[in-house]
């Protein structure tokens, strides 16, 4: 290599702050050129990431980079490809070898004429969830030389921070050497012969030094530099008056950041308004080594040592500045406390029409995710500043991921579909977590940042306006908060970290070490510990933030379960059993919520032991009963287990109405997928059917929705959502379906939906505390008792046709909702036959019938020339099939809700083109009700559908 361009390089990494490799990798040789066999030893215990104490293989994801390129060139491995030759032998505990032979240039594929500057590897697990990073979390290189002679700073590291009068051990390592020198800041300190040289130096003044070390032969030499800051004496002052952690915007052009980090040696700020240096430039050009004082960016240390905090003046105002703090010399963090993130790997590749403007990573000067502030912003001016929520026996919540829901993915275009979920009849709409999570890609589940609107949804005022105008149509805004656990990117984990044992440091303020789970299946990242003062003040800071701020009306917490130091062990697997610990803890946080809006709905994912769950729902919180497998059950037809009489509060001895009932969630499989593919059948009837499998649906919303108390949808269960949860990966990227409502059977179903929520919003009936469930069997029955009205439902839930005694609780008229008609009951007893997936809802007072389209399979094509004749008729009809005979594979007849009635195919054609399709019986030789019927065509080319009156 060219040693004038090796010098200036290693001057200008030394001012950006690049980290060196040496302790996590190593080469043999020590000075590897291209055409060299290698050994790379990867130190896992040393490096950053989840490799230390792992056990089973490990592979290197690995690359080059060339003189033409900046970037990874000629990657051998993608990051799924588990290839023998990336794959490390291990030779002892946390220690690899990677055999790169027969030399670099084949080994990776060079191309003749390309030069390799350096090796770069990421090192992972078989799947890449686990990997093993640089000691900042930045990818490992290690350089490649050029033949001759060359020169290698062992240590101290590049970045190399140190205190008054400390020791600092100065290793090189050269090749083809006679001799090296040693100078410090310009001052020739040391000669020894030879191409190895080891001393030691005193930090006897404080600010910038640079260390250049010279290898000589007869002909040629090789340098190599690093540079060190010596500290002075930290600054010990309170906290200016009003400042709390985070950023704090004191006017235009001042800010004061203030970082929470005890037991921790110094702070910097670094950053945009500094150009992410410590110190000023050096004079490169004229060699001018200048020994300067400390800057001013080392923060000041409050009296207890917990807080450090900086004032940055002369700012610009409505600039954009991004910046880190750098911890001991060893950590660089985003301000935990950030609105807006930085991120060197999911940034490019936010578009810009979902984050216009958003401002570029610096590259070069930095790694790992950095946090951004901006002076001056405009605020958001709120349009609804005192929306209050439903009350809870009218709330029905819709669940949504915003990256599944619109094929855009963002917060703008969530905010235009507004108007479909209120003509459903939504109350609260609740998002699943959007405030930064690992990746651009994801449920959300995987947190990070917990104060910033994810970028890969928009931008903040994108999220403000979804709320607002959510508000302006008076439904709620419910978030999705993961309080339970948070993953390696969180600053709150990363500032103490244990690197050996690869969990959080014994001394975090807010995490435990391990998780107090022993199933390993109730395991997310790292444990918070809720018990510590720190994650309690943490947590009511992340709640109030999100209440003051979005003006969001309540939260839905993640796997509460899991608020608590209680050991779970084998007996109690998922910490279902009752802990009055963790019903303390979440008691102390639902208050703090309530200080700040007396309104809020609280929300938990406990789904634990009910005496442990009573107690919550009588304090006032609400939370998720999962009845996904029993409704499920009754939909497709094995009723065996499908009793969710579980849904009522009054069943769980409850006293007030706050279990959120659901039959689908973000966590469960889709009931039409699951009626298609397991759906029961009978010789006339198969809910395998995508029609009947949707119809399905109708009859279990009408057993759901009625039943007093909160309950929530699914995003697309409204329209009969039919692909599994695990489709591309349980929690990779699902269809966007909008196209559902343009279907028929769906668009019913819809209909079904929006009636049904119409109905409990607006009848008293529907929030009545006396009501009572018989739905154990397969013909099922609600009765509701209420001053305005009396209601009875009744469902067959079976695959056959069967009869119900309704048990009326008067006799008189009682009115069907869905059609309008009336019924005069006699006897309250009387037994009423149902069809299979059959239901009816019948009320004391008539009710506006809803505008439902009739239940009949997808109409295509309907002006092909066939006719149907006599039509009217109470005896036969007959279809004259000319036009379309030798396209035909099979006539259908369906009644009114949906069943086949009927069915032909070509070989029962008679007269050549006609066909005698109905002759007043049914498929069991009944006589036919009189009624609306299809006639439905199956063709090669369409469906074709004619209506059929029996009288």
């Amino acid at each position: 290599m060219n040693n004038l361009k090796f010098k200036i390089i290693s001057i200008i990494l030394c001012i950006n702050f690049y980290s060196v490799s040496a302790q996590v990798v190593t080469t043999n040789p020590a000075f590897p050129t291209l055409n060299d066999e290698v050994v790379i030893t990867f130190n896992a215990a040393q490096g950053n990431g989840g490799l230390a104490g792992y056990t089973d293989d490990i592979y290197a994801h690995t690359g080059v980079i060339t003189d033409q390129n900046s970037g990874w060139e000629y990657v051998i491995a993608g990051w799924s490809e588990n290839i023998p030759k990336a794959k490390l032998t291990k030779i002892e505990e946390n220690k690899y070898e990677l055999l790169i032979t027969p030399s670099i240039k084949e080994y990776y594929g060079v191309p003749n004429g390309e030069q390799v500057l350096k090796l770069a590897f990421v090192f992972r697990n078989s799947d890449g969830s686990i990997t093993g990073r640089d000691t900042d979390g930045s990818d490992i290189f290690a350089d490649v030389y050029e033949l001759g002679i060359n020169v290698n700073i062992i240590s101290p590291e590049n970045e190399f921070v140190a205190k008054l009068n400390d020791t600092i051990q100065i290793k090189v390592e050269a090749s083809e050497a006679d001799s090296i020198f040693i100078e410090v800041d310009g001052t020739e300190l040391l000669a020894d012969s030879g191409n190895y040289l080891n001393c030691s130096i005193i930090a006897q003044s404080e600010g910038i030094h640079y260390i250049n070390v010279t290898a000589k032969n007869d002909s040629v030499s090789a340098v190599d530099s690093v540079c060190y800051y010596v500290m002075g004496n930290i600054v010990i002052e309170d906290l200016p008056e009003g400042v709390s952690n985070g950023i704090n915007y004191i006017d235009d052009n001042t800010v004061t950041l203030v970082l929470f980090a005890p037991n921790k040696e110094y702070v910097f700020a670094i950053g945009d308004f500094n150009d992410w240096k410590l110190y000023p430039d050096i004079d490169i050009k004229n060699n001018i080594y200048k020994q300067v004082t400390p800057t001013s960016y080392l923060m000041n240390k409050t009296p207890d040592g917990n807080q450090y905090w900086i004032e940055l003046n002369n700012l610009i105002p409505e600039q954009e500045y991004i910046f880190q703090y750098y911890i001991d010399g060893e950590i660089k963090i985003a301000d935990p406390y950030t609105d807006k993130t930085s991120d060197p790997w999911m940034d490019k590749y936010i578009s810009e029409s979902i984050y216009p403007g958003l401002i570029d990573y610096p590259e070069g000067k930095t790694t790992e995710i950095a946090s951004v502030f901006q002076t001056a912003q405009e605020p958001y001016a709120w349009e609804v500043v005192d929306f209050e929520p439903p009350d809870i026996e009218n709330l029905v919540i819709y669940e949504l991921l915003i990256r599944d829901f619109t094929s855009n993915s963002d917060y703008k275009t969530v905010k235009d579909t507004l108007n479909y979920l209120k003509n459903l009849g939504i109350s609260a709409i609740e998002l699943m977590p959007v405030n930064e999570f690992e990746g651009n890609d994801s449920w959300g589940y995987n947190p990070s940042f917990y104060f910033a609107p994810d970028k890969a949804y928009g931008t903040k005022n994108d999220l403000k306006e979804l709320i607002d105008e959510c508000h302006k149509l008076g439904m709620a805004v419910i978030i999705d908060l993961v309080l339970n656990h948070s993953y390696n990117q969180s600053p709150f984990v990363r500032m103490y970290w244990d690197a050996v044992n690869n969990r959080p440091a014994a001394d975090n303020p807010w995490y435990n070490q391990q998780s107090n789970f022993t199933n390993t299946d109730a395991h997310w990242g790292n444990d918070f510990n809720h018990e510590s003062e720190e994650t309690k003040k943490l947590i009511d800071s992340i709640n109030s933030y999100w209440l003051l701020e979005y003006k969001v009306d309540g939260f839905r917490f993640d796997f509460t379960k899991g608020f608590g130091n209680t050991i779970h062990g084998t007996n109690d697997p998922w910490g279902s059993i009752y802990d009055a610990d963790r019903i303390a803890l979440l008691k102390r946080m639902s208050d703090k919520i309530w200080e700040h809006n007396e309104n809020a709905i609280i929300i938990f994912e406990h789904l634990s032991e009910n005496s442990e769950e009573t107690e919550l729902a009588n304090y006032g919180v609400l939370l998720w009963g999962n009845m996904n497998h029993n409704y499920n059950e009754a939909t497709m037809g094995w009723n065996s287990s499908s009793d969710f009489s579980w849904i009522s509060y009054k069943n769980r001895n409850w006293n007030d109405p706050n279990v959120i009932g659901y039959m689908e969630s973000h966590d469960e499989e889709r009931l039409v997928y699951k009626n298609i593919n397991y759906g029961n059948s009978s010789d006339n009837y198969n809910i395998k059917d995508l029609h009947i499998a949707i119809q399905r649906i109708e009859i279990a919303a009408t057993f759901f929705i009625t039943i007093p108390g909160p309950k929530m949808i699914w995003q697309f269960g409204e329209l009969g959502y039919d692909y599994s949860i695990d489709y591309n990966g349980r929690l990779g990227r699902k269809p966007v379906k909008w196209d559902y409502f343009d279907q028929y059977s769906r668009k019913r179903l819809y209909q079904v939906f929006s009636a049904l929520i119409n109905l409990k919003n607006d009848e008293p009936a529907f929030k009545s505390s006396d009501f009572s469930l018989s739905v154990s069997g397969a013909m099922k029955k609600i009765h509701i008792d209420d001053a305005s009205m009396d209601v009875t439902i009744i469902g067959n839930f079976d695959v056959n046709e069967g009869t119900i005694v309704p048990a009326f609780q008067n006799t008189g008229t009682w009115y069907e909702f869905f059609t309008g008609d009336s019924i005069i009951v006699n006897d309250i007893n009387e037994n009423i036959a149902l069809q299979p997936g059959e239901y009816r809802l019948y009320t004391t007072k008539k009710l506006v019938t809803p505008d439902i389209i009739s239940d009949v399979k997808e109409i295509y094509n309907n002006n092909i020339n066939y006719t149907v004749y006599p039509n009217p008729s109470n005896d036969y009809f007959t279809i004259d099939l000319n036009e379309i005979k030798n396209e035909i594979v099979s006539v259908e007849i369906i009644n009114s809700i949906g069943q086949k009635i009927k069915s032909f195919t070509t070989k029962d054609f008679e007269n050549g083109d006609k066909l005698i399709i109905w002759n007043g019986k049914d498929c069991n030789g009944s006589e036919a009700n009189s009624g609306l019927y299809f006639c439905k065509v199956n063709t090669r080319n369409g469906i074709y559908t004619k209506k059929l009156i029996k009288y």
